[in-house]
C-alpha cells in the first residue's frame, strides 16, 4: 500500500497492508443486534472503541441509514452499553459527519455530542480526517482543484470528524507511538541558530505558550497534529467509514498490545483486522444485512 498519513508510525505503516482482510488469522465479526451483544459482555472489558457511524438518510434511502430526526434516540442505547463495557482509561473514537438535507447541514451530530455528554461521556478531543484522495480519485468525482463541485452551493467536501470521548480525564494515550519525522524544515531552520533561538521566547500575545528553537537540535521525530491526512485513493475503508491506515493510527495512539479493540458497527472487518495486525484483540459487531467479509460470522 502506498498510503501514509501524518502521524502514522512505522509500525502502523507495516500493519496497514495486513489490515485489508489479509491477516493470517482473521478475528470474528459477529452479526446481530449491537445492544444485545454488548449487554452480554462484562463491564470494563474493552480498552478502545473505534466506530464509523452509519449514515443518515430520510425516506428509507440508503441501506442501514438512520433517519436524522431520530438519530440521537437510535444511538443513545448503544452508547450506554459502550460506556458500560469500556474500561475506565479507555477511549471511544466516533467517525461521523452530518449529512445535508435540502441545502442545509443537519444538526444531529451536534445534538448527539450534547446527548453523549449528558449520558456521562467526556468530549475530550476532536480530530480532523483530511481525505486527500489524490488527483485521480478527485478527477473521477469532479473534485479536482479548480473544478466546480457537483453541488454548486458547496465546495468539495474532503474532511470528516473523528470525535474522541472518554469516561474520565485520565486515559490511555501513547503519543510516542505516532511520532513522525521532523521534516525538511528542520534541516534549514536548525542549521544556523541565532542568539534568540537559545532562549525561551514567550508568546507575543501574552499567553503561556513559548518556544526555544535550540531544543529541536538533534531530534529526528516530532508529535503529529490532530489533523490526519490520508493520501491513497484505493485504500479500503470500513464501509462508509475509516480507512485502514487511519484506524491503525487511532489504535496505536489509544491502546496497547494485547488490549481489546471493539468496532460496534463493523460493516466490514477493516478496523478489526487492523487491531489484530497491531497485536490487539479485535472484536467486531455487525448489523445483519451488512456486507459480508471473510472474518464475519453469524
Amino acid at each position: 500500500m502506498s498510503s501514509e498519513i501524518e502521524g502514522m508510525s512505522p509500525g502502523a505503516r507495516r500493519a496497514a497492508p495486513q489490515a485489508m482482510g489479509d491477516t493470517a488469522a482473521c478475528p470474528k465479526v459477529v452479526r446481530g443486534d449491537c445492544v444485545r451483544l454488548l449487554s452480554e459482555r462484562p463491564p470494563a472489558s474493552v480498552d478502545l472503541i473505534v466506530m464509523s457511524a452509519p449514515a443518515a438518510a430520510r425516506d428509507g434511502r440508503g441501506a442501514g441509514a438512520i433517519d436524522p430526526d431520530g438519530y440521537v434516540e437510535w444511538f443513545l442505547p448503544r452508547a450506554a452499553q459502550m460506556h458500560r463495557v469500556l474500561a475506565a482509561r479507555g477511549s471511544f473514537i466516533l467517525n461521523i459527519k452530518e449529512a445535508d438535507f435540502e441545502g442545509e447541514r443537519h444538526t444531529y451530530v451536534l445534538e448527539l455530542i450534547l446527548a453523549l455528554k449528558r449520558q456521562g461521556w467526556l468530549w475530550t478531543e476532536e480530530y480532523v480526517w483530511h481525505k486527500n484522495y489524490g488527483d485521480r480519485r478527485q478527477e473521477a468525482s469532479g473534485q479536482r482543484r479548480g473544478r466546480r463541485p457537483a453541488n454548486a452551493g458547496r465546495l468539495p467536501d474532503v474532511w470528516e470528524r473523528c470525535l474522541h470521548f472518554t469516561k474520565q480525564r485520565s486515559f490511555k494515550m501513547n503519543q510516542d507511538a505516532v511520532r513522525v519525522p521532523m521534516g525538511e524544515w528542520a534541516q534549514s531552520r536548525l542549521k544556523s541558530l541565532g542568539k534568540s533561538d537559545s532562549v525561551r521566547m514567550n508568546s507575543a500575545v501574552g499567553n503561556s505558550f513559548g518556544k526555544r528553537v535550540s531544543n529541536w537540535v538533534g531530534r529526528e521525530l516530532a508529535y503529529p497534529t490532530n489533523v490526519i491526512h490520508r493520501t491513497d485513493a484505493d485504500e479500503p475503508r470500513t464501509g462508509t467509514g475509516l480507512s485502514a491506515s487511519v484506524a491503525c493510527w487511532f489504535i496505536e495512539l489509544f491502546s496497547d498490545r494485547g488490549d481489546v479493540v471493539l468496532d460496534p458497527f463493523a460493516v466490514t472487518s477493516v478496523t478489526v483486522d487492523a487491531a489484530t495486525s497491531l497485536g490487539r484483540q479485535g472484536l467486531g459487531l455487525a448489523p445483519r444485512g451488512a456486507r459480508r467479509s471473510r472474518s464475519t460470522a453469524d
